[in-house]
């Protein structure tokens, strides 16, 4: 199998394998005993804590701990309505990851007023459509730093800037971009971020949020004390240690390995096109995660295509489903009339990635491509 599918999830990396494994055998103690066993998890715990703080320029203190992305964007945006009940407007984009999309509509349900700024048609939101949605007491923006689909990266620290000249908190969703591209938080200037464990080679059901010192945030679950009293609970120790050690690894090849995937994303786009004419690709040609590709193959669905060749494990997007002539939901918000946005592929690259099968993953796609019928002036997608 060749796995271009890294935007959906990753390997967990043999490093963070071996970190977290004592965690799962003899390191069993509760972080919150004061014997021996209990002080040995508590120290790996606040290890990991800073490894995490410091690939995204922050102070140890200031992250939490959750059970992934969608708790930690859940607990930014419901976190912070609640602390404000003055504060009811939230302003977030047309483009956003089902985590914040939902929990928006869940808010507004509860009375909180919601703006969706639209989308250009390269895939990034403008931040002067986002000052315009602002009001005079607005509680929160909410922007992903880059969409899990499309790929494009948006102007996050400008849309920060101008949402803090009307006082409102700024949260980001960046599993898509930690140990891809750079993040600082400082730089960014927000003052939420989520971080998605299983997008940068740790496991599925450890993430955290980035929480900016004096940023009110009401807590969703009673319990315990757990991490600062936001998210009380047993520590998820093996989990939160794997997620520092992968951030650990992430902050030490991220210039190296961005080079490398995008290098290696740019040679599959350039195949591609040689074999097929009229390819299209979407999103901003720059301005977009280093390793991922969202491409319409003419006259043909992105689903079928896939299906032709089970060798690739490669996504149609998460909201377009293998098979679905549904037209997808993330090139309607960019303008891409229906009939286009039927059956795109994302090929998304990582660290096991290689040359060869790039080289090889190009050839099967534009074979299937052809088998398959398909014309580059065809009118229909089959």
């Amino acid at each position: 199998m060749i796995y271009l599918d890294y935007n959906a999830t990753t390997p967990v990396a043999p490093d963070v394998l071996e970190a977290m494994l004592p965690f799962l055998r003899e390191g069993y103690g509760n972080p919150s005993s004061s014997h021996m066993a209990g002080r040995s998890a508590r120290e790996a715990i606040e290890g990991a804590r800073t490894h995490v703080a410091e690939l995204i320029g922050a102070c140890a203190e200031e992250i939490v701990f959750t059970s992934g992305g969608t708790e930690a964007t859940n607990m930014a945006l419901r976190g912070v309505v609640l602390a404000q009940p003055h504060r009811r407007h939230i302003v977030t984009s047309s483009f956003e990851h089902p985590a914040t999309a939902e929990t928006c509509f869940l808010l507004e349900g509860q009375g909180a007023r919601v703006t969706r700024v639209g989308v250009a048609s390269d895939g990034r939101i403008r931040a002067e459509d986002v000052a315009r949605a602002l009001d005079e007491e607005p509680a929160l923006v909410s922007v992903m730093h880059a969409n899990n689909e499309i790929g494009t990266i948006q102007p996050i620290a400008e849309i920060s800037r101008l949402a803090k000249k009307k006082d409102a908190v700024v949260h980001t969703d960046a599993a898509q971009t930690l140990g891809k591209i750079p993040v600082d938080v400082d730089a960014l200037g927000v003052d939420l971020l989520t971080i998605a464990g299983h997008k940068l080679c740790a496991p599925k059901g450890i993430g955290a949020l980035y929480i900016r010192r004096d940023t009110a945030l009401e807590r969703l679950l009673a319990g315990a004390g757990h991490e600062r009293g936001l998210r009380p609970g047993t520590e998820n120790v093996a989990g939160i240690v794997a997620l520092g050690k992968a951030c650990e690894i992430a902050e030490r090849d991220l210039i190296s390995e961005q080079m490398r995937l995008r290098g290696l994303r740019d040679h599959l786009l350039a195949k591609l096109r040689a074999a097929i004419d009229d390819l299209v690709l979407h999103g901003h040609a720059t301005d977009r995660l280093p390793n991922t590709l969202f491409l319409s193959f003419p006259g043909v669905n992105g689903g079928r295509l896939l299906d032709a060749v089970p060798e690739i494990a490669a996504s149609t997007g998460s909201a377009c489903h293998s098979g679905s002539n549904g037209a997808c939901a993330s090139l309607l918000a960019i303008g891409v009339e229906p009939p286009q946005a039927v059956g795109p592929v994302r090929l998304s690259l990582g660290r096991g990635t290689t040359v060869n099968e790039i080289e090889q993953a190009a050839e099967m796609l534009a074979a299937a491509w052809r088998r398959l019928g398909a014309k580059s002036s065809a009118p229909r997608l089959t």
